[in-house]
């Protein structure tokens, strides 16, 4: 399989300033490439990560969008590339995570997390496609597609329709854009909980032990400089999925 140079292509990355989305900027950026930072709220993240790309040598640029407001991505694409002039790569990295249960889940709750987690990142695919034409795009899933969440019901539904327009997109794309896909597992606590929430769990999984961020960007990268790789989905979670495909629902 051919491997593609990173070298002076330019990124958008959304939910860039923070956890996996910074690891896998500064992946890209080590790799020569060049970042389009977005974020949301976290403006004090994405300079530091900006700075950081710097020493890197690579440049950077700032694009502030929520995408709890409707039509807030509408033109993320066409802004990316006012900021930058040209794009080759896109990783739909941000995502909402509330809480919520089965008998607790509301149709407006639904919505707002299928509406960020899943047709955002499905329309900035489109926008990709129309106004760049060629490149590459990975999708941010979940280890969990194959089992449940229970504590948060809309999350997990919202990544398998994701996973589903990863596949279909894939092929509506091919084969000038390749549309691939990574789940990570174990790699970051949950926003508000310590890395013992992570250690708590490593003995459910049958590699014993958590990843981190890291990992994950390196499947991406991976995934980015393959030319004949699409339609994918890489688990980077110490085989946690094999275990929710045997066992049914998530224990955790």
């Amino acid at each position: 399989m051919s491997r593609e140079s990173l070298q002076g292509k330019n990124a958008l990355i959304t939910g860039a300033a923070k956890r996996i989305g910074r690891a896998t900027a500064l992946a890209l950026g080590a790799e020569g490439a060049n970042i389009v930072i977005h974020y949301n709220r976290s403006e004090a993240d994405a300079l530091a990560l900006a700075e950081e790309l710097r020493t890197l040598g690579a440049k950077s640029w700032l694009l502030r969008a929520d995408f709890d407001q409707a039509d807030a991505h509408a033109a993320l694409i066409d802004r990316a590339l006012g900021l930058c002039g040209s794009l080759d790569i896109l990783v739909n990295n941000a995502s909402a995570f509330p809480m919520h249960k089965v008998m607790e889940l509301t149709f407006d709750q639904l919505v707002a997390d299928l509406r960020v987690n899943a047709f955002v990142p499905f329309d900035l695919c489109r926008q990709f496609a129309a106004r760049v034409g060629r490149g590459k795009i990975v999708n941010m899933l979940d280890s969990r597609l194959r089992g449940y969440d229970w504590l948060h019901v809309a999350y997990i539904a919202s990544k398998q329709v994701l996973e589903l327009f990863t596949r279909m997109l894939a092929l509506q794309l091919a084969p000038d854009i390749t549309v691939n896909a990574v789940a990570p597992g174990l790699v970051l606590p949950p926003p508000g909980q310590d890395m013992s929430y992570i250690q708590r769990m490593v003995n459910s999984l049958p590699m014993k032990k958590h990843g981190d961020a890291g990992d994950v960007a390196d499947a991406i990268i991976y995934l980015l400089k393959s030319s004949f790789c699409t339609g994918q989905t890489i688990y980077v979670d110490g085989g946690r999925h094999l275990r929710e495909c045997s066992d049914g629902p998530n224990p955790h």
